[in-house]
């Protein structure tokens, strides 16, 4: 059968693997990994598989928890071999590394932990950051778990119209005129 696009066997793969891991912004799981690879007609995906678990096995990729990350070894090794990619390849990893990157940054700036307390219910913290450093950490009681569930899940989904109400709030004056 005849394979079109660029990457024809699974050297190419590991080299595209490396070309992108070197540029995620944080280390990703198998299927956000497998998306990314995909992005030439000639990736075969049980080949690509093979590749991912080769280039562990070789210490080009860490696995940890799930998530894969580029090694020091990786991003020499593939640093060496990216100029074998096509360009082309090269600029549809662009666009699909652009989308990932944007949200692992905005995941790793959104975060909430839920923990159980000392006594009865669960202590919600969420903290939203951004370049400068810390914009806000709220910590609050929830009786119960999925109570706590619902208000970290409530401040992922957004954290920024939170953080602008909570703003507005403290800015206000007692009679309700602001202070800004």
């Amino acid at each position: 059968m005849a394979r079109y696009g660029f990457i024809h066997d699974k050297l190419d793969i590991k080299f595209l693997i490396l070309y992108l891991m070197a540029r995620v912004a944080a280390p990703v799981d198998f299927s956000t990994l497998t998306d990314l690879s995909l992005c030439d007609e000639g990736v075969d995906y049980f080949q690509f598989a093979e590749a991912v678990g080769e280039l562990v096995e070789t210490g080009h990729l860490s696995l940890d928890n799930g998530l894969y990350a580029i090694t020091e070894k990786g991003r020499q090794n593939g640093a060496v071999c990216e100029s074998s990619l096509p360009f082309s390849v090269k600029r549809r990893c662009t666009d699909g590394l652009a989308r990932v990157n944007s949200a692992l940054r905005r995941s790793a700036q959104v975060r909430c932990d839920v923990q159980e307390g000392p006594g009865e219910g669960f202590t919600v913290t969420m903290a939203l950051d951004d370049e400068g450093g810390n914009l806000l950490t709220l910590s609050l009681y929830s009786p119960t778990r999925e109570q706590a569930k619902r208000l970290a899940d409530s401040f992922q989904a957004r954290p920024e119209k939170i953080y602008k109400q909570v703003l507005a709030a403290l800015l206000e004056e007692p009679g309700g005129e602001s202070r800004e």
